[in-house]
């Protein structure tokens, strides 16, 4: 491994103004590598192919052209105070002592080395591992002074396609974010905030992000209360429900020791269209992995206990412990799905969909899919199928940036591996 300092010498040089390549050369590197170390330096290049001919290849902080421009009110460190501090510690003195040395505090000198120190790259922290360089701790001060700065997506045109392209696929800002951290973990460049996202849709050039995407999603709204808001009578005289009601569940989970860390545990209901239509949704508790099944132009019980059973059958016992539905009619004949499937059903109290929350988000998010007034039986099954996967796809904020698919595989190992 490469020591900190020959690195510092490399990014030195070409903040200085040499170009790239020619930089890469001399050091024996290839410009790959050179992209990479700058990148990790957080010392961004003109975009375009890299010249030996250009006078410099790095994109100066728009308030500061040079090592000492000053900014700002006050004592501020300059380049000539970072020379000093670069000297000390190569002549082994203590930060105790360069402080005093400079007529600063102890911790300024303290935060400067520990800020602004280029870090080996296999990740240690000792001495050896790390080089102060003041020319380059000078230009990272300077960038971080700078106002006004430059936008990310505007400099970084990488990360402003998949932007624009996770956009397109109806992920939030706060999705893109997450999901580029999960994919990104070590470049900052690639990362960026749900705010800064925010900005660029509705703010910033009058919301220029917006007009390059092919779909445009809207906020959601909450819902505020959780008190049934229904004026109709309790239905008592369901006798069905006997022994599957929504307590009936929390008993079983409490034995189980589950809430959401096992999975298998579903929440399903129906989406209705005109013309009898409708789409069974179903969606697992902890991975918030999705199945739709599409009704053949009837709503009654023996039909949607058929197709239900068709969309659960082949799954692994591992993941069919519970499905809890509202109290619809649809579900008179659930004592048959389970006799088929081994998966018993339980419902919640009349008029509370927030017993069923992970399923009515589901149930929001297929609606920009299909608007209400859609009739399912004009939805292939096919078209169907299209979006449960690019909902089990999609990666989700709950799920630290992971996706549903992601999500119950890893879930259905560990259940395997601890049974």
């Amino acid at each position: 491994m490469l020591p900190a300092s020959f690195r510092a010498e490399v990014i030195e040089a070409v903040i200085a103004g040499k170009p790239a390549m020619v930089a890469a050369r001399e050091a024996g590197m290839s410009c790959f590598w050179l992209r990479k170390w700058l990148r990790q330096a957080g010392v961004m290049l003109k975009p375009g192919k890299p010249s030996r001919h250009a006078s410099s290849s790095v994109i100066l902080p728009p308030a500061a052209k040079s090592f000492g421009a000053a900014s700002g009110h006050g004592r501020r460190l300059q380049l000539a105070d970072r020379i000093l501090i670069e000297l000390g510690i190569a002549q082994g003195r203590s930060p105790d002592e360069i402080a005093s040395g400079l007529r600063v505090h102890r911790s300024t000198v303290f935060r400067e080395i520990a800020r602004h120190s280029l870090i080996a790259e296999d990740g240690r922290w000792g001495n050896h591992d790390a080089h102060y360089s003041a020319a380059l701790a000078q230009f990272w001060a300077d960038q971080a002074r700078a106002r006004p700065k430059a936008f990310k997506l505007e400099t970084l045109p990488l990360l402003r396609r998949m932007v624009v392209a996770m956009l397109d696929q109806k992920l939030s800002p706060q999705q893109v974010s997450v999901r580029l951290r999960r994919l990104f973990p070590d470049d900052k460049n690639m990362q960026i905030s749900h705010e800064t996202l925010y900005q660029a849709l509705y703010v910033q050039g009058t919301g220029a992000l917006r007009h390059e995407l092919k779909v445009e999603g809207a906020i959601r709204s909450g819902r505020k209360g959780r008190i049934p808001s229904s004026k109709l009578p309790a239905r008592n005289k369901r006798s069905w429900l006997d022994g599957h009601r929504l307590a009936d569940r929390e008993e079983m989970l409490a034995a189980e020791h589950a809430g959401r860390k096992i999975p298998g545990h579903w929440e399903g209901d129906l989406v209705v269209g005109p013309n009898n239509s409708g789409i069974i949704t179903l969606v697992e508790r902890a991975s918030r992995f999705t199945l739709l099944g599409r009704l053949p132009g009837t709503r009654d019980s023996t039909t949607v206990i058929d197709v239900l059973t068709t969309m659960v059958e082949d799954l692994p016992a591992a993941v069919k412990r519970s499905i809890t539905w509202d109290q619809g009619t649809e579900m008179a004949q659930h004592s048959r799905f389970t006799v088929a499937t081994g998966c018993p059903v339980f419902f919640c109290d009349p008029h509370s969909p927030w017993q069923r929350p992970t399923n009515e988000n589901l149930n929001g998010q297929l609606r920009w899919e299909y608007p209400k007034g859609t009739d399912f039986n004009h939805v292939t099954d096919d078209e169907l199928r299209t979006v449960q996967d690019m909902l089990n796809a999609r990666p989700r904020v709950i799920l630290d940036g992971a996706t549903p698919s992601e999500t119950l595989d890893e879930l259905i190992t560990t259940v395997a591996l601890t049974d």
